[in-house]
């Protein structure tokens, strides 16, 4: 199932990234993509109206795809390393290489070379030196232990699908005491079966949203600590936006292979 999700969203976000590349009516076409489908203000540069420093990322600002803002509640300091999990194109690491300079630097990790593309070019445009991008899967991301200050990601773990994974591996490059800081999509615990199996709304950021439960017992599994999640706006009759912070344990979960009866490791 990971390949042919990572696909599907490869494809729709190479196809939005090529649409922002070459307009500003937005990425609500043939490329799709989360809030292109008559979800808005519930998606998108909307929402970081009220978010200093917003207008410095420009043109990346207006390409937003995101749910939330989640460099308004990662309390970013200068000197620190943040990592953004499927960084699109490129505002939350712009606003994060500002706020963290002039010693820190911010990352993007993403698995669409078109949206890295675009924003690198984003970066370019707004000046901003401390910001690199990176391709790559959440899933494996690729960097060393330990090796960043926060994490935070707006509107992509939804999209994945191994989400646990994912967050295992937040927990892997974080330093202890590190604090994860994302925007995401929630589904009600009694979203139906039709609308999860739905590649069209997965590829929306609603077939793949877990609910508050199985996100608060998937960041336990992963070694977070001190889980806070807030409740947004509604993006979709079964799921809403939230607002997700934790911070990671002195000892960070491992992610240890499955048995073949599901049950955990082999001897």
């Amino acid at each position: 199932m990971t390949d042919g999700v990572r696909d599907l969203v490869r494809e729709k976000y190479a196809q939005a990234a090529i649409q922002l590349a070459t307009t500003s009516d937005g990425c609500c076409g043939s490329g799709g993509g989360c809030g292109c489908g008559g979800e808005a203000p519930a998606f998108g540069s909307d929402l970081y109206r009220h978010e200093s420093g917003a207008e410095a990322a420009g043109s990346a600002v207006a390409a937003s795809l995101g749910c939330g803002v989640p460099t308004a509640v990662a309390d970013l300091r200068p000197g620190e390393i943040v990592l953004d999990l499927g960084s699109g194109a490129g505002a939350d690491v712009l606003i994060s290489a500002r706020r963290v300079a002039p010693t820190g630097r911010a990352i993007g990790l993403d698995m669409t070379p078109e949206m890295l593309e675009l924003a690198r070019a984003n970066a370019r445009r707004a000046g901003v030196e401390n910001a690199e991008f990176l391709e790559g899967y959440l899933e494996d991301i690729p960097l060393p232990d330990g090796s960043v200050d926060v994490v935070i990601s707006n509107c992509v773990i939804n999209l994945t699908a191994d989400k646990r994974l994912v967050l295992a591996e937040a927990a892997r490059v974080l330093r202890p005491g590190g604090r994860l800081a994302i925007s995401d999509v929630v589904a009600d615990p009694d979203m139906d079966e039709a609308t999860r199996k739905d590649m069209v709304q997965w590829t929306g950021c609603i077939a793949g949203a877990l609910s508050e439960p199985e996100y608060r017992e998937a960041l336990a599994a992963a070694g977070f600590e001190e889980v806070d999640i807030v409740p947004g706006h509604r993006v979709h009759a079964h799921a809403w936006s939230a607002t997700i912070r934790a911070r990671s344990g002195e000892l960070r979960a491992l992610v240890t292979p499955v048995g073949v009866d599901g049950e955990g490791p082999q001897d």
